[in-house]
């Protein structure tokens, strides 16, 4: 048997636009594989030196300018390993998504995206015009076949390679985390192997951009679909698949396979990591949040500190004569318990002050939730000084539940720069909280307990606008996410006047979530990319 080919996936952190910085990256991750880990193959992500997506620099000549120069730099400067990257390249007038093979200095190879996705977050077909031929190298006797992350998902490419020779095939991804896609790219990359009898290596990128976050677990698969390598989860990191040559078949070797976390784990850390490269990739120093003694800004707390450590995250209470002691109590003992930076802030004179100046306007009608917004924004009015002093990202508290519905004060409690629970539900916020507290208590029971409420005003409970979060979140989970009609919802049980008016409460709040600040995509229909209505519309019930 002859020694293996050792062939390294660079399963990277990048950022979008950062050409320059990527490329010493990507040389930076050729040199160690090829130095420390003696790499014949180095594979690097889809768009690896623009990031991904990066939207609409693409239509920039002077950015694309930068990435023919970043090629070149690539071909001068790593010797004695072949390189498969993905870039934007120019042909003609037109602009491929393209997978680069670089050997001895120069591109011997390259091929273009054939699928080009348009749902969700995607959006290929503004910049880039489909490939149509497959691409297949020649490694020391193993042909390679090369492809571009949706070109797995489809019947067509794969097979291609293969009918040209192929015997491994690599895929090249920036594909997006959700809850339920490590189980799809399972089944359908087996799926490809099944058509093809190809093995196959899926390098992906790890880390967060903007509202998405790349979950890696770059993975090796053999010709019988058999799971040989996984690399772990929104970690950057180089991951070596080796081929052998066996009965006259390459199959890779079997190698370190990354455990598969409970489900609320793998949520919690992709909202971690979306937390982090925001902050990070941004360049805040530290985040603030306003910290009310409810679950949400409990977790959100969480979130930052995990992402952050403790000591770049300020908490601030803000008070009103309607927070409840056990508010103020939950508040300060959550505080303690992370280690953050707290202080109060009350607001009671600055309420007051807003109310005597409105009263001429105001006199003579009963109290509503005009009073009780302006709480919320002097909060977020609070908040957002503190940001522009200290040059600090406030972080919103809202859940998607709480958006789908309206249930959010604009220039309030929507007040800031992410919103790391933008894509969970109000019943996950709670899995999520138990989940961080069975690694030892830091959200305390009573905030876990208690029934939520804004306290804006005396007595107040969520359930007096709103139907029981595990009612609400399945009707919104069927028909923001599954897009079923209200007749269907109907169907499952619930009652229809309770399903038109959630589902009117979604289609009029619209206009607000086009305002809310982005935040952590994990679903399959987040708010914003994955999910866009119009503002304007006559259609609903």
């Amino acid at each position: 048997m002859s020694d293996p080919l050792r062939i390294v996936m660079a399963q990277l952190n990048l950022l979008v636009g950062d050409v320059q910085g990527n490329t010493l990256a990507v040389i930076d991750a050729a040199r160690r594989a090829s130095n420390e880990l003696h790499a014949r193959v180095v594979v690097f992500p889809e768009l690896a030196l623009t990031g991904y997506p990066p939207d609409d620099l693409l239509l920039r000549h002077d950015f694309l300018d930068a990435v023919s120069d970043a090629i070149a730099r690539l071909c001068r400067e790593v010797e004695g390993t072949t390189l498969i990257v993905g870039a934007p390249l120019r042909s003609g007038r037109a602009l491929m998504n393209a997978a680069l093979v670089i050997e001895q200095g120069r591109v011997v190879a390259t091929y273009a995206k054939h699928h080009l996705p348009t749902y969700g977050v995607f959006d290929d077909t503004r910049y880039f015009q489909p490939g149509s031929e497959p691409c297949v190298i020649d490694v020391e006797g193993c042909r390679m076949g090369v492809t571009i992350c949706e070109d797995a998902w489809h019947p067509g490419p794969v097979a291609w390679a293969a009918e040209m020779g192929a015997e491994v095939v690599v895929n090249i991804n920036a594909s997006p985390f959700d809850q339920y896609k490590w189980a799809a790219r399972e089944a359908v990359i087996r799926e490809r192997i099944g058509e093809s009898g190809v093995v196959m290596l899926y390098c992906n990128m790890a880390g967060g951009q903007d509202e998405v976050v790349y979950d890696g677990a770059s993975c090796a698969f053999g010709r019988r679909g058999d799971l040989r390598v996984r690399a772990q989860r929104f970690r950057p990191g180089l991951v070596a698949v080796d081929l052998s040559l066996r009965g006259g078949y390459w199959e890779p070797m079997q190698g370190a396979i990354e455990d598969d976390p409970p489900g609320q784990a793998v949520l919690y850390d992709a909202l971690v990591c979306g937390v982090r490269d925001y902050v990070e990739k941004n360049g805040f120093p530290g985040v603030l949040i306003g910290l009310s003694g409810g679950i949400d800004s409990a977790l959100v707390t969480c979130l930052a500190v995990d992402a952050l450590g403790a000591e770049r995250v300020e908490a601030i209470m803000m008070p009103t004569q309607y927070t409840s002691e056990m508010s103020r109590i939950g508040a300060a003992e959550l505080a303690r318990n992370l280690g953050v930076h707290y202080r109060v802030i009350a607001i009671e004179s600055i309420f007051s002050a807003f109310l005597e100046t409105l009263d001429p306007v105001l006199a003579g009608s009963a109290p509503d939730v005009t009073q009780e917004n302006l709480q919320s924004r002097i909060r977020g009015t609070l908040l957002m000084a503190l940001s522009n002093k200290q040059g600090k990202l406030v972080l919103a508290p809202g859940n998607k539940s709480e958006l789908a519905v309206g249930y959010a004060t604009l220039y309030g409690d929507m007040v800031g720069g992410f919103a790391p629970l933008k894509d969970i539900f109000k019943t996950d916020v709670y899995l999520l909280a138990r989940y961080r507290n069975s690694n030892g208590e830091v959200i305390p029971l009573n905030v876990l307990a208690r029934p939520p409420s804004a306290e804006l005003r005396p007595d107040q409970l969520d359930t007096d606008s709103l139907p029981e979060y595990t009612v609400l979140d399945r009707i919104l989970a069927a028909y923001v996410q599954e897009d079923r009609s209200v007749e269907d919802i109907v169907a499952d049980g619930h009652a229809r006047a309770l399903v038109a008016e959630v589902v009117r409460r979604v289609l009029r709040n619209e206009y607000k979530r086009r305002q809310a600040p982005p935040g952590v995509k994990v679903t399959t229909k987040a708010f914003g990319r994955d999910r866009r209505y119009p503002i304007t519309s006559g259609f609903g019930p």
